[in-house]
């Protein structure tokens, strides 16, 4: 059984250091966002617990099923239908950058790793635009994507970055299969996959390779005055924003740098930054598109039933030595594999 969570693209203490800023047109959308985020959250608990309501038919196989609705900065979910699959762009780029968005994620993982849609059986995808008011944050609850408009002072809006949109559609596809545990290095690994798979999103996309990326999560998201490039980056973990609201970016590389925290759910965002860069370790020593062979082992980890939901990071990079020894043999796979971790300082078994 999955256990869908409330997951979030800016980490909670992104939001807290806003909400602590003299200037009200900074903190006050920030702290309107951590309320909504804590509502959100609970209400992911009691769908846990109650069950979730039934899901609309699967679309024929193979297809994208995309619906968009626009909350019209309200919080009523989904909202109003305004785009629904097959149906011409309208006006709004919002609703075609999410609709757009949602197919990107539909196609890499059909394309590279014939997954039909995040269940791997048809899921209609759904995604609300224009949530809530000045609203600083993008989710997947278990059941859809929602993106906010941001405030315009910090974050732009929320469906301008291609990974921010398949970052939490991957949330969907970890849920229907490992459903790592949301919380310590588990969260963090859950975390991490999102960040893979959306970097792997906007790099098939844009037909990169490897090295042609730029492995930033969320550039383009943040406003012109925010000294900064994204909300996090896989090549240099801990550089992506230093500035005078937002604080440093908190990330470590290493295990050397590893954060021990109670918020954050255990430091979920902020510790991914290790497995992140492992992945970018492991895909430039290789080359190419990263989504062919480091993409490939990691979907392979994530969907091969061995990973356990309370793995940890030495559990991960163990299996990743595994499945790129089962897929590849003994060639420059395992060899980029084993000494991205090594150089992370995670030990693999």
């Amino acid at each position: 059984m999955t256990t869908p969570v409330f997951c979030t693209i800016v980490p909670p203490h992104v939001l807290d250091k806003l909400a602590q800023a003299e200037d009200p047109a900074l903190a006050g959308p920030a702290r309107r966002t951590l309320q909504r985020d804590a509502y959100e959250r609970t209400q992911r608990r009691l769908t846990t617990v109650i069950g979730a309501p039934a899901v609309a038919p699967l679309a024929a196989a193979g297809k994208p099923h995309r619906t968009v609705y626009d909350a019209r900065h309200g919080t009523d979910l989904p909202g109003r239908k305004v785009r629904g699959e097959g149906d011409e762009p309208g006006k709004d780029a919002t609703v075609n950058r999410a609709y757009a968005g949602l197919g990107a994620t539909f196609e890499l993982f059909l394309k590279a790793y014939a997954r039909d849609s995040i269940d791997g059986s048809g899921l209609p995808l759904n995604a609300t635009v224009h949530y809530d008011r000045d609203y600083n944050n993008a989710f997947w609850n278990g059941e859809q994507m929602v993106f906010g408009d941001g405030d315009g002072e910090i974050f732009l809006d929320f469906t301008i970055p291609i990974d921010v949109i398949g970052h939490e559609l991957a949330h969907g596809v970890t849920q229907y299969t490992a459903n790592l545990t949301y919380f310590g290095q588990p969260g963090a690994l859950n975390e991490s996959m999102s960040d893979v798979f959306g970097a792997l999103i906007k790099q098939y996309t844009l037909g990169q390779t490897a090295a042609e990326a730029d492995w930033l999560i969320g550039a383009g998201l943040l406003a012109p005055r925010v000294t900064g490039k994204a909300l996090r980056s896989m090549k240099e973990p801990g550089t992506a924003y230093d500035d005078d609201v937002l604080g440093k970016d908190p990330q470590p590389a290493t295990m050397d740098d590893y954060v021990r925290t109670g918020r954050d759910n255990g430091g979920v965002h902020i510790n991914s930054g290790i497995p992140n860069h492992a992945f970018y370790l492991a895909a430039t020593a290789l080359g190419g598109h990263a989504w062919e062979r480091a993409g490939q082992v990691w979907y392979d980890v994530l969907t091969g039933s061995e990973l356990k939901q309370d793995a940890l990071f030495t559990d991960f990079a163990t299996l990743t030595v595994k499945a790129a020894r089962a897929r590849y043999g003994d060639g420059e796979e395992l060899d980029a594999v084993s000494k991205a971790w090594e150089q992370v300082g995670v030990r693999t078994l």
